[in-house]
């Protein structure tokens, strides 16, 4: 999410030559969504959340005078962790504000440089239905490739997935074509 923020804020004058993402959150309120809905929450929201508390708490007396670290520990969601501790520290009005700003959506079509986004359609982090698809569509930067299954940053193949995962063969395909042919594209 940051390096598709930081590339569509940039566009072309970024120094870099290519990027790759893996498993975006594209749009931050339909992940919040995802995540919040009963069997999601019970999996994976709550437990990061404590995650995101426990990091915080330990470096507690650093926060004491931006928030309420108290109310911050009692968040029950990703979604209050971050209306209570990071849309505020990062001096966003609200969390939508944050959320807004967040969310790499709205940037995709401003990306200048080659990159490659991989999503699976069934990752509850990244809902299928907030992936820009049309978007992307128009930007000939962008080479967006979904596949049915592989959750969160899975990907994984076969029966006993020990080896490379199909993630790890594309990033390299990827990486190999941009080194090969990444100034043909520079001249386009």
């Amino acid at each position: 999410m940051l390096l598709l923020n930081y590339l569509g804020k940039i566009g072309p004058k970024t120094p870099l030559m290519a990027a790759a993402t893996f498993s975006v959150g594209w749009n931050t309120f339909a992940c919040s969504e995802s995540l919040e809905k009963p069997l999601n929450w019970l999996l994976f929201n709550y437990y990061l959340t404590t995650c995101l508390q426990s990091s915080v708490n330990k470096h507690r007396h650093m926060f004491v005078k931006q928030v309420d670290m108290d109310h911050v520990m009692k968040a029950k969601s990703i979604r209050e962790f971050d209306k209570r501790f990071t849309s505020v520290m990062f001096g966003y009005r609200t969390i939508d504000d944050y959320y807004t700003d967040a969310s790499p959506n709205h940037r995709l079509k401003s990306v200048g440089i080659p990159v490659l986004c991989l999503n699976s359609v069934d990752d509850v982090f990244s809902p299928s239905h907030a992936i820009p698809i049309e978007t992307a569509k128009q930007n000939p930067n962008v080479a967006l490739v979904l596949t049915s299954y592989g959750g969160h940053i899975g990907f994984l193949e076969g029966i006993w997935p020990r080896q490379s995962t199909y993630m790890d063969r594309v990033f390299k395909q990827f990486v190999q074509a941009m080194v090969e042919h990444g100034h043909e594209l520079s001249n386009i």
